[in-house]
Order: structure tokens, then sequence, then C-alpha cells
């Protein structure tokens, strides 16, 4: 199945132009990650077009060495210097500083991470964990299944329910074929719009938009 994800990522031109350019980005411990990956597969089977409703193109790296916050914004620059001309958004975030701000920013503790895989492992819906690098490489940890089945449910790395009911409400409204399981584990999955959320923190997602 890896192999049909990575074939099906390509069908968004701005995966693969951003593949293309891998190497110019030379991003330590470096993936193409979550939203614009498993988006583009629900896209492809909504039949709509591989962009739709796509909101930004996230980058993850790891470098322990430079962990401030103007460190992350030259490499958000360098990126952009390479990739801008893709007219889309695209956001680079240093795994090794996540825990510095999240807390701040979403209401809950996170540990130091050890790689950009980490990272990978804690976005708040399984179906959602997913990363590539140029070459066919897939980073799946809880495998693709769910990711097309869609179905949504609660990572219990992060069990953090109010962000994982936000967002995925902000998911069904886009794709409303997706089925979101209540973080509750005795309780049904839905295939509703679970109700309305406040809106998410427009500096940081707690995981892909």
């Amino acid at each position: 199945m890896h192999e049909r994800f990575y074939a099906d990522v390509l069908h968004n031109p701005h995966n693969r132009a951003i593949l293309d350019r891998w190497e110019a980005l030379a991003l330590p411990d470096g993936w193409l990650v979550a939203g614009c990956l498993f988006q583009t597969v629900w896209n492809l089977k909504s039949e709509r077009p591989p962009t739709a409703d796509i909101q930004d193109y996230d980058l993850f790296y790891f470098n322990p060495d430079e962990v401030t916050e103007a460190a992350e914004q030259r490499m958000q620059s360098h990126v952009m210097a390479v990739l801008g001309d893709l007219g889309v958004t695209i956001e680079a975030t240093n795994q090794a500083r996540v825990h510095l701000w999240y807390e701040a920013y979403f209401g809950h503790p996170y540990a130091p991470l050890c790689s950009s895989r980490d990272g990978i492992d804690r976005f708040l819906v399984p179906a959602t964990c997913v990363g590539v690098r140029p070459g066919g490489e897939v980073y799946a940890p809880y495998g693709l299944a769910d990711l097309y089945a869609g179905q949504l449910r609660i990572n219990p790395l992060v069990p953090h329910r109010d962000l994982y009911e936000r967002k995925a409400a902000s998911y069904q409204r886009r794709w409303p074929w997706l089925t979101v399981h209540s973080a509750d584990p005795a309780a049904p999955a839905s295939d509703r719009t679970p109700g309305e959320s406040p809106g998410e923190s427009p500096e940081r997602s707690p995981g892909p938009a």
C-alpha cells in the first residue's frame, strides 16, 4: 500500500514539485508530511482536484543545535526561496523545538522529541500520521488503512479531546464522507459533523491543517 500511497500523493503537482527540489531544501531529517499528503488521497477518493481544500504544505525537520525561533525563521526563509514560486503556503517546523511552544499555544504539555518521525507519530489523528521523502520513502507508523477508509480516531499518544474534536470537525466539513470516532472509546462512531468548536490559533496548528 506504500507504493500506492506515494503514487497518489504525486497526483498533487505541489507535492511533486517539493519532492523534485528536495536536495535544494537540505532539511536535516526532513519529511514532507501530513495534510498535503492524506488530503490529496481524500480528494482523489472524492473525485475532486488533488489540491482542493488543502490549506498548507508542511515540512518537518530536526535540528537540535538550533532551537530558537529566529533559527526556524531562517529555515523558513530558505524554504520559501526554493519553493516560493509554487504560490502555496509552505511551513517548515523544527521538531526539536516543538516542546518549547506547544503548551503555550494549546494548553497541553508536549515532551521533547528525538526525531522528525517522533513528530509525525504525534499528530492528533493516527490516519493522518504520514510522511514521505523522495524515492518512494513512506513513513506511516499506524498504517494506511484508516487513511484510505476515512476513519478518524484519537491518537493515544496525544489524548487531547478538545484538540482532536476540533481537528476532526475541520476535516469532516471539507470531506463529509469521513467517519469521526468519539474520543470516548465506548461511544459509537459518527458520520455526522461534530459540533462547532472555537477556531484554532492562526499561528500554530496542533497537527496538519
